[in-house]
């Protein structure tokens, strides 16, 4: 009998990563575990040690080490040890060394050569040092879209043969299904079902979200008194990328602060039950690899508007309607017409679930072991 072929998953980052990169990890691994058979195994390895996660100086740069000591050296020899024939990490970086296995990165967009004073300088560094030459190595690298493929083959050069798009799938919200649960949640908030425009998301600068709060202003005025906006996410730990300064003046400015409600971080359920009693999702993004959200509008049968750049017009397809996002005028007359017409908004939600069905983790979980296959 052939030996299975055998995969690594580094899993470590699922004690630190939030939003879309966890979403990415978690998923795939409830996938992997369902495919697991005679002819492939998987291994989702972790480090036994606690990651640190706060703020004190000494201790980050402590962990900067630590995860180089785990990249390098840890797992690389346990993946050798398990007899792995690919080392499989969703974080941007792999091993340099290769110890009889082959290496698949995952670059999810190109943000840190593009906005790099969002980062820690030491951070940089070091990926630069490390997570990049080890790409080059690699037989493959994923990206999520084509959008990210360009901006990653433009930025570190590696070859185009080598970037393979596959697409992710929604993120599977553990809603309650419970009428009477969402009632409580949104009477909470001081929410009324199909009254209030969403967005989900950390508050990062790249999220644009106040001008979404101007656009969302002026829609009120032209006769949408009961209208509110919800800003579901946490607030970002960087405060180099962090808008919610400039979040908190938009509204002021604008007086709505009793029509904008921001959550803070939610548990999937609470997100989900948000989801599925808005009325439209908004994604005013001026940078995105991929875009879940969009993605988990859809399954929630939401009409979606997104800007018109970067990825998500490439996600959205036909099932959504575009905007500029540099242009308050332009995303608030589109949110106004797709309010305007219910007609637009029933043709949105249908293409939206047509559209859905080119995504999901499961394919997504195929396509990778496809790619694996062929780097040995």
């Amino acid at each position: 009998m052939p030996k299975p072929l055998t995969i690594a998953v580094d899993v470590r980052d699922l004690q630190v990563a939030k939003t879309g990169t966890r979403t990415y990890l978690e998923e795939l691994c409830k996938e992997f575990k369902n495919m697991e058979s005679g002819e492939i195994r998987f291994h989702f390895i972790d480090t036994s040690i606690p990651v640190y996660a706060g703020n004190n100086k000494l201790l980050k740069y402590i962990e900067h080490a630590r995860y180089q000591l785990w990249k390098q050296l840890i797992l690389p020899l346990k993946a050798f040890f398990k007899g792995c024939d690919i080392v499989f990490c969703t974080d941007n970086c792999v091993p340099i060394i290769h110890l009889g296995y082959e290496t698949v990165p995952v670059f999810h967009d190109a943000f840190c050569f593009e906005s790099p004073k969002a980062y820690g300088k030491l951070w940089l560094w070091l990926y630069m040092k490390t997570a990049v030459p080890a790409a080059k190595r690699s037989p493959f690298v994923i990206t999520p879209s084509a959008w990210s493929k360009k901006q990653i083959h433009h930025f570190t050069g590696i070859d185009h043969e080598k970037l393979e798009v596959i697409y992710e799938g929604p993120k599977e919200l553990a809603t309650t299904g419970n009428s009477q649960n969402d009632e409580l949640l949104l009477s909470k908030f001081g929410l009324t079902p199909q009254k209030y425009l969403l967005h989900a998301g950390s508050m990062f600068k790249r999220k644009n979200i106040p001008a979404l709060i101007e656009a969302f202003a002026k829609v009120k005025a032209s006769n949408y008194p009961d209208l509110k906006l919800v800003l579901a996410g946490p607030t970002p730990a960087n405060i180099f990328d962090s808008d919610y300064k400039l979040i908190l003046d938009a509204i002021e400015i604008n007086s709505i602060s009793d029509e904008v409600l921001l959550t803070g971080y939610l548990t999937d359920s609470d997100l989900g039950a948000l989801y599925q009693n808005a009325l439209l999702y908004v994604f005013p993004s001026t940078n995105e690899g991929f875009g879940i959200p969009v993605l988990e509008a859809f399954k929630s049968n939401l009409p979606v508007l997104v800007a018109d750049n970067t990825c998500l017009p490439e996600v959205g397809g036909d099932a959504v309607l575009e905007f500029n996002p540099f242009d308050i005028q332009d995303m608030a007359a589109k949110i106004k017409s797709v309010l305007d017409d219910p007609e637009l908004r029933e043709d949105m939600k249908n293409k939206g679930r047509e559209r859905l069905k080119l995504f999901s983790w499961r394919n997504t979980a195929f396509q990778l072991v496809e790619v694996f296959k062929k780097a040995i």
